[in-house]
């Protein structure tokens, strides 16, 4: 839960500064948080979690 929940705000800043910077319009931005939030709710949903869930593993466990 505590990934998901980060992943969240990470994209969520991603989007903004996107926004912010003219490389993504307010349409374009609700597009893409609607596809999210829909894509949420389909069959793919547990896969998707699984692999955001195996890339922040791997990336908590490289040493820097």
């Amino acid at each position: 839960m505590a990934v998901s929940v980060s992943l969240v705000v990470i994209l969520l800043i991603l989007v903004i500064m996107l926004m912010r910077f003219g490389y993504v319009r307010g349409g374009s931005a609700v597009v893409c948080i609607l596809l999210g939030f829909f894509l949420a709710s389909t069959g793919l949903a547990p896969a998707i979690n699984q692999s955001a869930q195996a890339l922040a593993h791997a990336l908590g466990a490289v040493r820097l």
